[in-house]
């Protein structure tokens, strides 16, 4: 439900018996021009992606720009669950949930001038990868791939297909199946004929027709409430009919509009919100593999900074066209239904085409190549990722009926437990991996499944001890009851690296030598000789498409039919093989693609420009924290 003016309680649409919602004649137009235009942009950048090289498809060639990065960061991370979940705690807790966002700024940041620079010079694809490189084997790298497919599947898609099947079912009355399906299929069709060009290209549209929506909505919103003064007004006077006598359950909170709340009994205390809550923004912007992919992709470490700091722009706006419309929703339904249906659609797509893309780059680059088939080749490894995209899909829709049947509150609650539990191991390990060259392999892995230890233990808790409905009496176990989620990851990222550091003590450090342009002081070291493969070691080709890669002669296949070569011309092309000419790069190609994969160097004026920027960014940032606060 939501909440009307003078505690009037307004039911959302589709919660009432009787005829379902439509669409009015200028809501679908609104509706069929989006589709129009996201399978138009996708089809096009599709045919313009570099496809025939395992670089090319999962990171585009190293040949994105700033723009279409930024923009992708800022889609790929508002994704319809956090769309619709920023806007339900505005509407029941205020503004200090837009913190979150504020929050991002700072480590994207950090994302292009830390981070990218080691992993660019490392010349990796993905962060598992940069892991087996810093410390050697493999067990650390199929752990991280493991985890992070399963926190992807679990967390990322399941709350975005929830929240927009939800959506989709309530406002609109569509069948929940159909229309999440037919959503899946669109998505991935250009994710797997384009890689990850066709994905920053379309996330730059999502973010047009998501930002503009959500902005034409707010601005419509704020005008019905009377401006921010109105809103807080009549912000406070939203309170449901039915309240418990002696709880603050569902009335308005009064330091709603307030940033920085009461450090021990606030729901989002302000250390929590500043320190701890930076622990999982650094696991998310910083060595989560759907965010950094997008950087790794640039032409160079320029073009990456500066998708940081337009990024960073982007992410101070959802304050404003999520989390207060969602408070002014306690007042008030606002209308245009079909471009807020293309707002959703907009967010829910573009977050599912990233998370589909990175995680199949993790299965073939990390778990298929280094566990099935040490010797696939770039043909191999495109095609293998390209049907793991497909059995993503597949997944999902079978995931659909779980999600339906769970409580959504509930829902909501696990998920942001799941990630507060496992991920602040994960941020210790690549700041001491990048900062500390004398961290070793059995520290980093000690630490890790310490860490999984504790996260595990405090998650079940979580699970035996729910919260208690209002008016209950709360018989948690204290540390449940009385560590804020926020403050539990602080401590868990602390005990962490002092695992990790304390066995890496105890073993011996790594040679210097070895660790040459893979840390933030060796990022400059000369590339060392006999670099590992970054990504499929693929065997030279003898140039005679009818030898086998072990040198055996293939028997010529028969000349196939009309309608059987368009048909393997249509497979070859969605799945990048090269054609009958001759399309398989050579080795100079691959070289200078190589060459460009761990180049950090960077033009003076361009450095000053986004250090410039970037400046101003903290200064915008560091002002809206201060006026809110």
């Amino acid at each position: 439900m939501s909440w009307g003016p003078a505690g009037r309680v307004v039911e959302p649409l589709g919660a009432q018996e009787g005829p379902k919602a439509t669409l009015g004649i200028y809501d679908i137009v609104v509706v069929v021009v989006y589709f129009i235009f996201v399978l138009g942009v996708g089809i096009w950048s599709s045919m313009r992606a570099s496809r025939g090289t395992v670089g090319g498809y999962f990171l585009a060639g190293r040949s994105m720009t700033w723009w279409p990065i930024g923009a992708s960061l800022m889609s790929s991370n508002v994704g319809s669950g956090l769309f619709i979940g920023l806007a339900g705690t505005g509407a029941a807790g205020g503004i200090a949930v837009g913190g979150f966002e504020w929050n991002a700024t700072w480590l994207l940041l950090a994302l292009g001038w830390i981070f990218v620079p080691v992993y660019i010079a490392a010349g990796v694809v993905t962060m598992p990868e940069y892991l087996r490189k810093r410390f050697g084997g493999h067990r650390i790298q199929i752990y991280m791939s493991v985890l992070s497919l399963a926190l992807y599947i679990f967390t990322k898609i399941s709350t975005d297909i929830f929240s927009g099947a939800l959506f989709i079912q309530v406002s609109l009355g569509w069948d929940l199946y159909l229309s999440t399906a037919i959503l899946l299929v669109v998505t991935a069709v250009y994710t797997v004929a384009g890689g990850l060009t066709a994905v920053i290209y379309t996330d730059a549209l999502q973010t047009v027709i998501m930002v503009g929506g959500a902005l034409v909505l707010t601005f419509l919103g704020f005008r019905e409430v009377g401006g921010y003064p109105g809103l807080q007004d009549r912000y406070r006077m939203a309170v449901p009919n039915v309240t418990v006598p002696n709880t603050s359950c569902h009335v308005p909170r009064p330091d709603a509009f307030h940033m920085l709340r009461d450090p021990l009994h606030a729901d989002i205390p302000w250390p929590g919100l500043i320190f701890g809550l930076s622990v999982l923004a650094t696991w998310c912007w910083c060595t989560d593999q759907v965010i950094v992919q997008r950087s790794l992709s640039a032409k160079n470490l320029s073009h990456a900074k500066g998708g940081s700091v337009l990024g960073g722009y982007l992410k101070i706006l959802p304050m404003f066209f999520i989390v207060m419309p969602g408070m002014i929703s306690r007042a008030l339904y606002p209308g245009l239904r079909g471009l807020l249906v293309a707002v959703i659609m907009a967010a829910l797509m573009s977050s599912l085409t990233s998370i589909f893309n990175s995680s199949a780059t993790l299965f073939a680059i990390d778990i298929w190549q280094h566990c099935r088939r040490r010797r696939a080749s770039e043909q191999e490894l495109m095609i293998v990722g390209r049907v793991f995209i497909l059995v993503l899909v597949v997944v999902s829709i079978l995931w659909i009926p779980i999600i339906q049947s769970a409580n959504s509150g509930q829902l909501f609650d696990y998920i942001q437990s799941i990630t507060s539990y496992l991920a602040p191991p994960i941020t210790a390990l690549f700041l001491l991996a990048i900062f500390s060259t004398r961290v070793t392999e059995p520290g980093a892995f000690w630490g890790l499944m310490s860490g999984l230890a504790a996260g595990l233990i405090r998650m079940v808790l979580e699970f035996s001890y729910p919260v208690p409905a209002c008016g209950e009496e709360d018989g948690r176990p204290a540390v449940v009851r009385d560590v804020h989620y926020l403050y539990f990851a602080l401590l868990l990222c602390g005990l962490t690296a002092i695992v990790i550091v304390a066995v890496s003590l105890c073993t011996p450090p790594i040679p210097e030598e070895k660790l040459a342009r893979l840390t933030w002081w060796t990022r400059h070291g000369p590339v060392p000789a006999a670099e590992p493969e970054s990504y499929g070691s693929s065997r030279p080709s003898t140039g005679d498409p009818n030898t086998g890669a072990e040198g055996d002669v293939r028997e010529k296949p028969a000349p196939a039919a009309g309608s059987q070569r368009c048909c393997r011309a249509l497979c070859s092309w969605l799945c990048g093989l090269p054609g009958p000419a001759g399309s398989q790069p050579d080795p100079a190609e691959k070289a200078e693609l190589a060459k460009r994969l761990t180049s950090i160097e960077e033009r003076p004026l361009w450095r000053a420009v986004c250090d410039i920027q970037a400046v101003i960014l903290l200064a915008i940032n560091v002002f809206l924290w201060g006026y809110f606060a």
